[in-house]
């Protein structure tokens, strides 16, 4: 199974790529985690990616394939693989399906988890998290027992900066713009399944696999 995972901010990617990780026995790919390992090894592609990010410019496309490409030549990638936040746009898409066929390692499907845009907003301006133990809460779908206040520690909860609902709304509109498209680009590839992202947790992980291996 080798798999790109699409959706929106607070879609529950995550959520459904810990469960497929567990089901295929895959690694989960992000580019956050490979940029960081490999400044922190210090590798060849590493420094070349720090040079942009100490002077705060964006690491170019080039190494970030370079990086990904790396990463998929690892032994675990052999069964397989789920890459969660790349590609980003069109070009990086174009770009990996060269570098994966050149591997013999074409894309088996692009997994797009869909939610209405209401649902969206629910699930991230109504987060809260603990200042003490971390623990997230929700204020729509799972408050706290006694308002701002942790039921695991009883420290104060508190919506972040990131969980505004400006921030997320810009956070929305550069998907639409940058990434919503990929969703075109795999239809027309013939590889792309959408699961709306409604019911449980275990229902919607039904559904997924459902649609994985139709």
């Amino acid at each position: 199974m080798r798999l790109v995972l699409l959706g929106a901010p607070g879609a529950g990617k995550g959520t459904q790529a810990k469960l497929l990780i567990d089901k295929y026995g895959i690694p989960q790919i992000s580019t956050g985690d490979i940029l960081r390992k490999s400044v922190a090894d210090g590798t060849p592609l590493g420094k070349e990616a720090k040079s942009f990010m100490d002077k705060g410019e964006l690491v170019p496309d080039s190494v970030v394939i370079g990086l990904v490409k790396e990463r998929l030549t690892a032994d675990d990638c052999k069964p397989g693989f789920i890459l969660d936040g790349f590609p980003r746009n069109t070009s990086q898409a174009e770009t990996l399906d060269g570098v994966l066929e050149g591997m013999g390692a074409p894309l088996t499907k692009a997994l797009s988890i869909d939610v209405a845009r209401e649902d969206l907003l629910k699930r991230l301006t109504g987060r809260r998290t603990c200042k003490g133990c971390q623990q997230m809460f929700n204020i729509y779908y799972s408050p706290t027992a006694k308002e701002g206040v942790c039921d695991k520690c009883g420290a104060e909860v508190y919506q972040r900066d990131d969980d505004q609902e400006a921030t997320i709304k810009n956070r929305l509109e550069i998907y639409d713009q940058q990434t919503a498209p990929l969703v075109d680009y795999y239809t027309k590839k013939g590889i792309l399944v959408s699961a709306m992202s409604d019911g449980t947790i275990e229902d919607m992980f039904a559904k997924v696999i459902k649609l994985l291996e139709d």
